[in-house]
């Protein structure tokens, strides 16, 4: 495999990917080629000194894109061309049409392509996700997801595409919330309608929103709330919260913190916490204080859907879901009123 992209998420990748007995790491390559071969120095690997030379290696099957949100779609279509199979860091782009292009030209290529959306392979997530499907909370009535967090002025200016709407095509919801509109759209379904508001009320010098709320109609007839913000000191753990006719389950950093059905008492609770709770490991106030853990297990469910000939279990047209629904909600905040949710493809 080879990473593109050096700066703090491409550690991520790294971490999983050498952390993977199916995998080696062949290489690293950047715009930046100094801080290509800086990182590829740490690591013990090569470095290459553009993106074109990269994805041309004939020990380089896998091309992980790790560059900023907004310049996805290049190395994707190069590496695509060039017959690798591609992991994308989430967005998959910064807009539907950018995403849909990836997906097509990987789709006409037969290459396997997955957009990293970790939190699924949280045990709490998948035993939340379980339990719904299976009915245990009953009829759904509310979807909830809350991303309070906070992010200094240095955040921002530590890079000059950060804050920007090419780079990184919004703000707290499209680079932080996106996680936990991903995981509501999974456990829930799809969404209908949504109005939101957005505001830039705790930063400077940036062209995105810090803050933002949502409500949220999913197509089974639940509601929801959605919260996303870097402006919220000191910044507190994100929540997804589902509530159903008969039950309610609470996680926080992807650990299930609340569990409670009508059928089940304190001891279900007890042991169904005890089981899926533990200590979170959270970016509320430092992006890269976030395990690295679930990472490495969607890696490991690349590898196999390629062993298997099957779609990995998030695949280009999963990570455009949430794509879909992050415009309908810029929209709706855009011009004040509700917007419907473009279907899924």
């Amino acid at each position: 495999m080879t990473v593109i992209g050096a700066g703090n998420i491409a550690a991520a990748h790294i971490d999983a990917i050498t952390r993977s007995p199916e995998a080696h790491l062949v290489g690293i390559a950047s715009r930046t080629p100094a801080k290509a071969h800086a990182l590829a120095g740490r690591h013990g690997v090569r470095a290459f000194d553009s993106v074109a030379m990269a994805v041309a290696d004939p020990e380089t099957d896998i091309v992980a894109v790790c560059t900023p949100s907004g310049a996805h779609l290049d190395p994707a279509l190069l590496a695509i061309a060039a017959g690798k199979h591609v992991v994308i860091e989430k967005p998959l782009e910064v807009t539907t049409a950018r995403a849909v292009q990836i997906i097509e030209a990987a789709e006409r290529a037969g290459v396997a392509l997955a957009t990293i959306f970790m939190s699924r392979f949280a045990d709490a997530n998948v035993f939340v996700k379980r339990a719904v499907a299976e009915g245990q909370l009953g009829p759904l009535i509310q979807g909830n997801a809350f991303v309070p967090w906070y992010r200094d002025q240095a955040y921002y200016d530590s890079g000059a595409w950060r804050g920007t709407k090419l780079m990184d095509g919004g703000g707290a919801l499209m680079n932080q919330a996106i996680h936990q509109v991903d995981l509501l759209l999974w456990v829930l379904g799809p969404v209908e309608e949504v109005f939101a508001y957005a505001g830039t009320l705790a930063h400077e010098r940036i062209e995105v929103e810090d803050t933002l709320v949502a409500s949220l109609r999913f197509k089974n007839g639940a509601l929801g709330q959605l919260s996303a913000a870097t402006s919220l000191w000191p910044g507190r753990p994100k929540v997804l919260q589902v509530h159903g006719e008969h039950g309610f389950a609470s996680v926080e950093d992807d650990v299930l913190v609340d569990w409670r059905t009508r059928s089940g008492g304190d001891a279900e609770r007890t042991s169904v916490i005890a089981s899926y709770g533990g200590a979170a490991t959270g970016g509320s106030s430092d992006p890269m204080a976030i395990s690295f853990e679930n990472h490495r297990r969607q890696y490991h469910d690349f590898f196999e859907a390629l062993d298997e000939g099957r779609p990995p279990a998030i695949d280009g047209r999963e990570g455009l879901r949430s794509l879909q629904l992050i415009e309908a909600v810029y929209r709706s905040a855009a011009e004040r009123q509700p917007v419907k949710v473009a279907a899924a493809d």
